[in-house]
Protein backbone atom coordinates (compact mmCIF):
# COMPACT_ATOMS: atom_id res chain seq x y z
CA UNK A 1 0.00 0.00 0.00
CA UNK A 2 1.33 3.29 -1.10
CA UNK A 3 -0.15 6.74 -1.88
CA UNK A 4 2.57 9.22 -3.78
CA UNK A 5 1.92 12.26 -6.16
CA UNK A 6 1.21 11.63 -9.58
CA UNK A 7 0.66 15.19 -11.30
CA UNK A 8 -1.69 18.38 -10.37
CA UNK A 9 -4.24 19.89 -12.03
CA UNK A 10 -4.17 23.03 -13.86
CA UNK A 11 -5.42 25.32 -10.89
CA UNK A 12 -2.92 23.53 -8.50
CA UNK A 13 -5.17 20.68 -6.90
CA UNK A 14 -2.75 18.03 -6.22
CA UNK A 15 -3.76 14.46 -7.28
CA UNK A 16 -2.75 11.35 -5.87
CA UNK A 17 -2.04 7.56 -7.31
CA UNK A 18 -3.00 5.30 -4.28
CA UNK A 19 -1.32 1.37 -5.13
CA UNK A 20 -3.04 -1.38 -3.26
CA UNK A 21 -2.20 -5.18 -3.43
CA UNK A 22 -4.19 -8.40 -2.61
CA UNK A 23 -5.33 -12.05 -4.43
CA UNK A 24 -2.80 -11.51 -6.87
CA UNK A 25 -3.24 -8.40 -8.24
CA UNK A 26 -1.73 -4.87 -7.72
CA UNK A 27 -3.90 -1.66 -8.80
CA UNK A 28 -2.92 1.69 -8.71
CA UNK A 29 -5.94 4.06 -8.66
CA UNK A 30 -5.73 7.64 -9.28
CA UNK A 31 -7.88 10.39 -7.57
CA UNK A 32 -8.19 12.00 -10.57
CA UNK A 33 -11.72 10.08 -12.26
CA UNK A 34 -10.92 7.21 -9.72
CA UNK A 35 -9.09 5.56 -12.82
CA UNK A 36 -7.29 2.61 -12.52
CA UNK A 37 -3.97 3.65 -14.13
CA UNK A 38 -2.75 0.49 -13.81
CA UNK A 39 -3.40 -2.95 -13.05
CA UNK A 40 -1.02 -6.41 -12.87
CA UNK A 41 -1.37 -9.89 -12.38
CA UNK A 42 0.97 -11.98 -10.33
CA UNK A 43 2.88 -14.56 -12.79
CA UNK A 44 1.95 -11.91 -15.74
CA UNK A 45 4.80 -9.60 -17.18
CA UNK A 46 2.47 -7.08 -18.50
CA UNK A 47 -0.54 -4.34 -17.85
CA UNK A 48 -3.75 -5.64 -17.93
CA UNK A 49 -5.46 -2.36 -18.83
CA UNK A 50 -4.69 0.57 -20.53
CA UNK A 51 -3.23 3.47 -19.34
CA UNK A 52 -1.11 6.59 -19.10
CA UNK A 53 2.05 7.16 -17.09
CA UNK A 54 1.52 10.58 -16.48
CA UNK A 55 -1.62 12.97 -15.43
CA UNK A 56 -1.21 15.64 -18.44
CA UNK A 57 -2.85 13.24 -21.42
CA UNK A 58 -5.60 11.83 -18.90
CA UNK A 59 -7.02 15.85 -18.82
CA UNK A 60 -6.06 16.39 -22.57
CA UNK A 61 -6.24 12.86 -24.88
CA UNK A 62 -7.89 10.36 -22.65
CA UNK A 63 -10.71 8.22 -24.00
CA UNK A 64 -12.04 7.39 -20.45
CA UNK A 65 -9.44 5.26 -20.03
CA UNK A 66 -9.89 3.26 -16.40
CA UNK A 67 -12.16 5.31 -15.42
CA UNK A 68 -15.73 5.30 -13.69
CA UNK A 69 -18.23 7.11 -15.80
CA UNK A 70 -21.33 9.25 -14.87
CA UNK A 71 -23.82 10.35 -13.30
CA UNK A 72 -25.23 8.49 -16.86
CA UNK A 73 -22.96 6.37 -18.39
CA UNK A 74 -23.23 5.55 -22.39
CA UNK A 75 -25.58 7.98 -24.52
CA UNK A 76 -28.65 10.30 -24.07
CA UNK A 77 -30.01 11.56 -27.06
CA UNK A 78 -30.50 14.75 -28.09
CA UNK A 79 -28.84 15.77 -24.63
CA UNK A 80 -32.34 15.98 -22.99
CA UNK A 81 -34.81 14.27 -20.65
CA UNK A 82 -38.27 14.50 -18.67
CA UNK A 83 -38.53 13.79 -15.52
CA UNK A 84 -41.94 13.88 -13.74
CA UNK A 85 -42.47 16.17 -16.26
CA UNK A 86 -39.77 18.70 -16.02
CA UNK A 87 -37.42 18.87 -19.23
CA UNK A 88 -33.71 19.17 -18.77
CA UNK A 89 -31.28 19.74 -21.56
CA UNK A 90 -27.83 18.82 -20.60
CA UNK A 91 -24.64 19.12 -21.94
CA UNK A 92 -23.66 17.99 -25.30
CA UNK A 93 -20.31 16.20 -25.60
CA UNK A 94 -21.25 13.48 -28.16
CA UNK A 95 -21.09 14.21 -32.39
CA UNK A 96 -22.65 17.85 -31.70
CA UNK A 97 -25.85 16.36 -30.31
CA UNK A 98 -26.31 14.08 -27.67
CA UNK A 99 -24.88 13.40 -23.82
CA UNK A 100 -22.37 11.02 -23.65
CA UNK A 101 -20.85 9.60 -20.09
CA UNK A 102 -22.28 12.60 -18.12
CA UNK A 103 -21.22 15.68 -20.34
CA UNK A 104 -18.04 17.15 -20.50
CA UNK A 105 -17.61 17.06 -16.68
CA UNK A 106 -18.87 14.21 -15.26
CA UNK A 107 -17.53 12.15 -12.55
CA UNK A 108 -14.75 10.75 -14.83
CA UNK A 109 -12.79 14.28 -15.12
CA UNK A 110 -13.63 14.85 -11.47
CA UNK A 111 -11.08 15.23 -8.40
CA UNK A 112 -12.02 12.16 -5.72
CA UNK A 113 -11.70 12.50 -2.25
CA UNK A 114 -9.91 9.72 -0.59
CA UNK A 115 -12.18 8.30 2.58
CA UNK A 116 -9.62 5.66 3.53
CA UNK A 117 -6.70 3.24 2.51
CA UNK A 118 -6.19 -0.28 3.29
CA UNK A 119 -3.36 -2.85 1.89
CA UNK A 120 -5.96 -4.47 -0.21
CA UNK A 121 -8.85 -1.46 -0.87
CA UNK A 122 -9.09 2.00 -1.52
CA UNK A 123 -12.56 3.79 -1.00
CA UNK A 124 -13.21 7.12 -3.03
CA UNK A 125 -15.97 9.55 -2.52
CA UNK A 126 -17.44 12.68 -5.00
CA UNK A 127 -20.65 14.93 -4.99
CA UNK A 128 -21.73 16.39 -8.44
CA UNK A 129 -23.65 19.84 -8.03
CA UNK A 130 -27.75 20.07 -8.70
CA UNK A 131 -27.45 21.62 -11.59
CA UNK A 132 -24.16 20.26 -13.22
CA UNK A 133 -24.00 19.38 -16.76
CA UNK A 134 -28.06 20.19 -16.51
CA UNK A 135 -28.70 17.45 -14.43
CA UNK A 136 -30.92 17.75 -11.33
CA UNK A 137 -29.91 16.43 -7.77
CA UNK A 138 -27.20 17.09 -6.48
CA UNK A 139 -25.54 13.36 -6.32
CA UNK A 140 -23.34 11.95 -3.70
CA UNK A 141 -20.78 8.85 -4.59
CA UNK A 142 -18.81 6.52 -3.32
CA UNK A 143 -16.78 3.88 -4.74
CA UNK A 144 -14.39 1.23 -3.42
CA UNK A 145 -12.37 -0.55 -5.21
CA UNK A 146 -11.21 -3.99 -3.18
CA UNK A 147 -8.25 -7.03 -4.48
CA UNK A 148 -9.71 -10.13 -3.37
CA UNK A 149 -8.70 -13.64 -2.88
CA UNK A 150 -8.54 -15.63 -6.57
CA UNK A 151 -7.78 -12.57 -8.65
CA UNK A 152 -10.72 -10.54 -7.94
CA UNK A 153 -11.14 -6.81 -8.87
CA UNK A 154 -14.24 -6.14 -6.67
CA UNK A 155 -15.97 -2.47 -7.41
CA UNK A 156 -18.95 -1.52 -5.01
CA UNK A 157 -20.33 1.43 -6.07
CA UNK A 158 -23.51 3.26 -4.33
CA UNK A 159 -24.74 7.09 -4.97
CA UNK A 160 -27.60 9.15 -3.75
CA UNK A 161 -29.91 12.16 -4.64
CA UNK A 162 -31.59 15.31 -3.00
CA UNK A 163 -33.47 15.54 -6.02
CA UNK A 164 -35.20 12.83 -7.83
CA UNK A 165 -32.56 12.76 -10.90
CA UNK A 166 -31.10 9.98 -12.93
CA UNK A 167 -27.88 7.82 -12.25
CA UNK A 168 -26.45 4.96 -14.44
CA UNK A 169 -22.77 4.35 -13.32
CA UNK A 170 -20.25 2.42 -15.96
CA UNK A 171 -16.70 1.32 -15.42
CA UNK A 172 -15.06 1.76 -18.61
CA UNK A 173 -11.28 0.23 -18.24
CA UNK A 174 -10.14 -1.04 -21.35
CA UNK A 175 -8.38 -5.03 -21.18
CA UNK A 176 -5.61 -6.11 -23.18
CA UNK A 177 -4.71 -9.42 -21.84
CA UNK A 178 -1.21 -10.35 -23.61
CA UNK A 179 0.38 -7.03 -24.75
CA UNK A 180 -0.61 -7.41 -28.19
CA UNK A 181 -1.32 -4.34 -30.80
CA UNK A 182 -4.85 -5.47 -30.98
CA UNK A 183 -7.04 -7.33 -29.17
CA UNK A 184 -8.27 -9.60 -32.85
CA UNK A 185 -6.82 -12.61 -30.63
CA UNK A 186 -8.69 -12.30 -27.87
CA UNK A 187 -11.79 -14.60 -27.31
CA UNK A 188 -15.43 -13.10 -26.16
CA UNK A 189 -18.49 -14.81 -23.97
CA UNK A 190 -21.27 -13.25 -23.33
CA UNK A 191 -24.50 -14.09 -21.63
CA UNK A 192 -26.97 -12.16 -23.10
CA UNK A 193 -29.27 -13.47 -26.17
CA UNK A 194 -30.55 -10.08 -27.34
CA UNK A 195 -29.47 -6.76 -27.67
CA UNK A 196 -30.55 -2.80 -28.38
CA UNK A 197 -30.58 -2.02 -31.66
CA UNK A 198 -28.94 1.08 -32.46
CA UNK A 199 -28.02 3.89 -35.46
CA UNK A 200 -24.76 4.69 -36.22
CA UNK A 201 -24.57 7.01 -33.37
CA UNK A 202 -25.16 4.18 -30.83
CA UNK A 203 -28.44 5.76 -30.19
CA UNK A 204 -30.96 3.13 -29.67
CA UNK A 205 -34.16 2.70 -31.48
CA UNK A 206 -36.14 1.08 -28.84
CA UNK A 207 -35.90 -2.16 -30.58
CA UNK A 208 -34.73 -5.07 -28.93
CA UNK A 209 -33.78 -7.74 -30.97
CA UNK A 210 -32.54 -11.16 -30.47
CA UNK A 211 -29.04 -12.46 -31.46
CA UNK A 212 -29.89 -15.71 -32.57
CA UNK A 213 -27.63 -15.76 -36.26
CA UNK A 214 -26.28 -12.33 -35.21
CA UNK A 215 -22.51 -11.60 -35.71
CA UNK A 216 -22.48 -10.38 -31.67
CA UNK A 217 -24.19 -13.50 -30.77
CA UNK A 218 -21.16 -14.43 -28.15
CA UNK A 219 -23.30 -16.73 -26.03
CA UNK A 220 -20.32 -19.55 -27.70
CA UNK A 221 -16.87 -17.59 -27.35
CA UNK A 222 -15.57 -15.59 -30.52
CA UNK A 223 -12.60 -14.54 -31.44
CA UNK A 224 -12.80 -10.84 -32.05
CA UNK A 225 -11.40 -10.02 -34.71
CA UNK A 226 -13.80 -12.72 -36.43
CA UNK A 227 -16.69 -10.75 -35.54
CA UNK A 228 -15.16 -6.95 -36.12
CA UNK A 229 -14.06 -8.54 -39.89
CA UNK A 230 -18.15 -8.94 -40.12
CA UNK A 231 -19.20 -5.72 -38.57
CA UNK A 232 -16.17 -3.40 -38.41
CA UNK A 233 -17.06 -2.60 -35.23
CA UNK A 234 -18.31 -3.83 -31.92
CA UNK A 235 -19.88 -1.30 -29.91
CA UNK A 236 -23.29 -2.54 -28.87
CA UNK A 237 -25.25 -3.10 -25.42
CA UNK A 238 -25.92 -6.72 -24.45
CA UNK A 239 -29.44 -7.52 -22.68
CA UNK A 240 -27.86 -9.08 -19.61
CA UNK A 241 -31.64 -8.51 -17.98
CA UNK A 242 -32.11 -12.02 -15.83
CA UNK A 243 -31.06 -12.19 -12.72
CA UNK A 244 -30.67 -8.55 -12.61
CA UNK A 245 -29.37 -7.23 -8.97
CA UNK A 246 -27.33 -10.06 -8.02
CA UNK A 247 -24.55 -10.46 -8.72
CA UNK A 248 -23.85 -13.29 -11.67
CA UNK A 249 -21.32 -13.66 -14.58
CA UNK A 250 -21.84 -11.63 -17.58
CA UNK A 251 -19.12 -12.29 -19.63
CA UNK A 252 -15.74 -13.88 -20.22
CA UNK A 253 -12.91 -12.11 -22.16
CA UNK A 254 -9.69 -14.65 -22.71
CA UNK A 255 -5.89 -14.76 -24.43
CA UNK A 256 -5.09 -17.58 -25.66
CA UNK A 257 -1.30 -16.00 -26.38
CA UNK A 258 -1.01 -15.37 -22.89
CA UNK A 259 -3.50 -17.72 -20.71
CA UNK A 260 -4.91 -15.12 -19.23
CA UNK A 261 -8.58 -14.23 -19.01
CA UNK A 262 -11.30 -12.27 -16.88
CA UNK A 263 -14.71 -12.87 -16.08
CA UNK A 264 -17.11 -10.17 -15.91
CA UNK A 265 -19.74 -10.26 -12.70
CA UNK A 266 -22.25 -7.97 -11.98
CA UNK A 267 -25.60 -6.74 -10.48
CA UNK A 268 -26.18 -4.52 -13.83
CA UNK A 269 -28.94 -5.70 -16.90
CA UNK A 270 -26.83 -4.74 -19.38
CA UNK A 271 -23.33 -4.98 -20.83
CA UNK A 272 -21.92 -2.50 -23.38
CA UNK A 273 -19.20 -4.49 -25.44
CA UNK A 274 -16.70 -2.01 -27.08
CA UNK A 275 -13.48 -3.04 -29.23
CA UNK A 276 -11.40 0.41 -28.95
CA UNK A 277 -11.86 1.25 -32.92
CA UNK A 278 -11.28 4.98 -31.89
CA UNK A 279 -8.44 4.81 -29.59
CA UNK A 280 -5.78 6.79 -31.19
CA UNK A 281 -3.10 8.60 -29.25
CA UNK A 282 0.92 9.69 -29.84
CA UNK A 283 1.41 9.43 -26.37
CA UNK A 284 3.07 6.23 -24.88
CA UNK A 285 1.48 4.10 -22.48
CA UNK A 286 2.51 1.84 -20.09
CA UNK A 287 5.62 0.12 -20.09
CA UNK A 288 5.64 2.26 -23.57
CA UNK A 289 2.80 0.42 -25.04
CA UNK A 290 1.35 1.94 -28.76
CA UNK A 291 -2.05 2.61 -27.94
CA UNK A 292 -4.36 2.50 -31.53
CA UNK A 293 -7.46 1.53 -32.88
CA UNK A 294 -8.56 -2.30 -31.25
CA UNK A 295 -5.63 -1.97 -28.85
CA UNK A 296 -8.14 -3.63 -26.11
CA UNK A 297 -11.37 -4.04 -25.10
CA UNK A 298 -13.87 -2.65 -22.83
CA UNK A 299 -16.82 -4.60 -20.90
CA UNK A 300 -19.06 -1.89 -18.99
CA UNK A 301 -21.50 -3.22 -16.86
CA UNK A 302 -24.56 -0.50 -16.63
CA UNK A 303 -28.13 -0.10 -17.37
CA UNK A 304 -29.25 0.10 -21.06
CA UNK A 305 -28.14 2.96 -22.95
CA UNK A 306 -30.29 6.30 -23.61
CA UNK A 307 -32.96 4.40 -21.08
CA UNK A 308 -34.93 7.62 -20.35
CA UNK A 309 -36.07 7.85 -23.53
CA UNK A 310 -37.50 4.04 -23.72
CA UNK A 311 -40.15 3.23 -21.07
CA UNK A 312 -39.17 -0.71 -22.14
CA UNK A 313 -35.98 -0.17 -20.82
CA UNK A 314 -34.64 -0.54 -17.73
CA UNK A 315 -35.07 3.21 -15.74
CA UNK A 316 -31.84 4.70 -14.30
CA UNK A 317 -34.56 7.23 -12.47
CA UNK A 318 -33.24 7.73 -8.89
CA UNK A 319 -35.22 9.33 -6.13
CA UNK A 320 -34.77 11.14 -2.40
CA UNK A 321 -33.98 8.30 -0.01
CA UNK A 322 -33.23 5.72 -2.32
CA UNK A 323 -30.06 4.30 -2.88
CA UNK A 324 -28.16 3.27 -6.64
CA UNK A 325 -25.72 0.21 -5.47
CA UNK A 326 -23.80 -1.44 -8.31
CA UNK A 327 -21.87 -4.65 -7.32
CA UNK A 328 -19.09 -5.24 -10.40
CA UNK A 329 -16.15 -7.83 -10.24
CA UNK A 330 -13.94 -8.19 -12.86
CA UNK A 331 -11.98 -12.19 -11.76
CA UNK A 332 -8.05 -12.78 -13.53
CA UNK A 333 -6.58 -15.86 -14.00
CA UNK A 334 -3.77 -17.15 -15.74
CA UNK A 335 -3.58 -20.82 -17.31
Amino acid sequence: MSKERFGEMPDGTPIDCITISGGGLTAKVLTYGAIIQDLRLEGHDKALVLGYETLEPYLTDSPYFGATVGRVGNRIRDGHLEIDGKTYQLDINFVGKHTLHGGTVGMSQKVWRVEWIKPDAVQLSVELPDGEMGFPGTLSIVQTYSLKEGGVLDLDLTAHTDKTTVCNLAHHSYFNLDGSATIHDHVLQVNGDRYTVSDEECIPSGEIASLDGHPLDFRKPKRVGDVIAITSIIDNNICCEEGAGTLRKLAALSSPKSGVSVEVMSTEPGLQIYDGIHIKTDVPGLDGFKMGTNAAFCMEPQIWPDAVHHANFPQPILRPGETYHQHTQYVFSKA
